[in-house]
């Protein structure tokens, strides 16, 4: 159980800051690299659920029996799409990460709205009053970078357009994965909550259904950047276009042993200078090579040269995988007040880590142009409203258990 618990959490807090400190590297070299960057998160969640759903028959690879069936989830693959790629596309629009963490937060207030509309939910007083706290916090965090030191009124008023633009889009991120919650409620409703994945013989046993759930809406998403195709292109060749990083790779020695004899040594006037403290010798000239290949005594090594942001865009799909699947997993270990309050606790962490140590801005990056006392009191209410929330729905819950037995 120790173990168990050691893993999620460290999915939850290592995977999830993790991936917000490599996102805003990320969104602070490319910023509008947001659909490059959705792409990539899908296509390796996908990739890596596919040995959990897809077995091999004598008639080829199919998918394993599902314990949802397809249509309710293409609804969700549509507003989860959509909601995923909102919230990154919205870094093009000077957001900065400390608002996009608190603004997200908001969707409590969008849920409530609602699940009094159509899912005609009633809230106690305790509830109405901690989602106006959460507000409260949210507008605070937003005109916390709202206004920035500008030479003139037109450079003034055209920051705050395109800021107000990336809020609106942030809104409808947050109206539509209000939507996912209320469809995904009724599909779990209907279906079964999501359960651990208990172990079984059967090759065909489906997996567990936060498993099938987390595969089949990034899955069945991936056609669906079609529509984005032109930015994908164009966002491909300016992480191209963009600086170059140079990785040494050592070559194994039983590889080395087997090449290394076959390597034709150029004469020394064709060898390129490398300073003297350098224990590298060139067999190319690399100026218009993307690969090149190093001796030193009988080692071999291999030069890369790729972009800059190819590790920096690796870290954060590989950390949003991790991310993912341990917040998946917190659901079936624990209540859902005990999920938010790790949820929140978790991004205090990432605040913490992005506007006090700054981890996930270059060394010579300014820190974020924010009014950092209005920006600490706004997250402040939105993590007490929200923990308000929590008690007070928990609190409702055991009154309605009472009564009903």
């Amino acid at each position: 159980m120790f173990a168990d618990w050691l893993t999620t959490l460290s999915f939850v807090f290592g995977g999830c800051c993790s991936n917000a400190i490599t996102l805003e590297q990320l969104t602070s070299q490319l910023p509008r690299a947001g659909s490059l960057i959705t792409f990539c998160q899908f296509l390796i969640i996908s990739i890596q659920g596919l040995r959990r759903h897809v077995i091999w028959t004598t008639y080829g690879p199919r998918f394993k029996p599902r314990r949802i069936p397809l249509t309710p989830y293409l609804i969700q693959v549509v507003l989860f799409y959509f909601v995923s790629l909102l919230n990154n596309a919205a870094f093009a629009y000077r957001i900065p990460m400390a608002v996009h963490i608190i603004f997200r937060s908001g969707g409590l207030v969008i849920g409530m709205i609602l699940g009094w509309i159509f899912a005609r939910q009633t809230y106690t007083t305790a509830q109405v009053a901690s989602v106006s706290i959460v507000t409260a916090g949210v507008i605070l965090t937003t005109f916390s970078a709202s206004v920035s030191s500008t030479n003139s009124l037109s450079d003034h008023e055209s920051t705050l357009r395109i800021y107000l633009t990336g809020i609106g889009i942030l809104t409808l991120a947050l109206v539509l994965s209000g939507f996912l919650g209320l469809v995904q409620d009724y599909t779990y409703s209907t279906y079964g909550r999501p359960k651990t994945n208990q172990k079984s013989s059967v090759q065909d046993a489906p997996p567990a259904t936060w498993q099938e759930s987390m595969f089949y809406l990034h899955f069945l998403s991936l056609p669906m950047f079609v529509t984005v195709r032109k930015d994908l292109i164009s966002q491909f060749q300016a992480l191209g276009n963009g600086p170059v990083a140079s990785y040494t790779v050592p070559v194994p020695p039983s590889i080395s042993a087997t090449i290394g004899p076959s390597l034709a040594i150029p004469p020394p006037s064709a060898v390129p200078l490398y300073p003297k403290s350098s224990s590298f010798l060139s067999f190319t000239n690399i100026a218009t090579s993307s690969t090149s290949t190093f001796i030193d005594s009988e080692r071999l090594f291999l030069r890369l040269q790729l972009p800059a942001a190819i590790f920096p865009i690796l870290l954060n799909t590989i950390t949003q995988l991790l991310c993912a699947a341990g917040v998946h997993r917190l659901t079936t270990q624990v209540s859902s007040l005990t999920v938010t309050l790790i949820l929140v606790v978790r991004k205090a962490v990432s605040l913490i880590l992005s506007v006090v140590f700054g981890w996930g801005r270059k060394g010579t990056q300014s820190p974020e142009s924010v009014d950092v006392a209005m920006m600490w009191t706004g997250a402040a209410l939105v993590m007490i409203g929200t923990v308000g929330y929590s008690l007070s729905t928990n609190t409702k819950n055991n009154a309605r258990k009472q009564k009903a037995e």
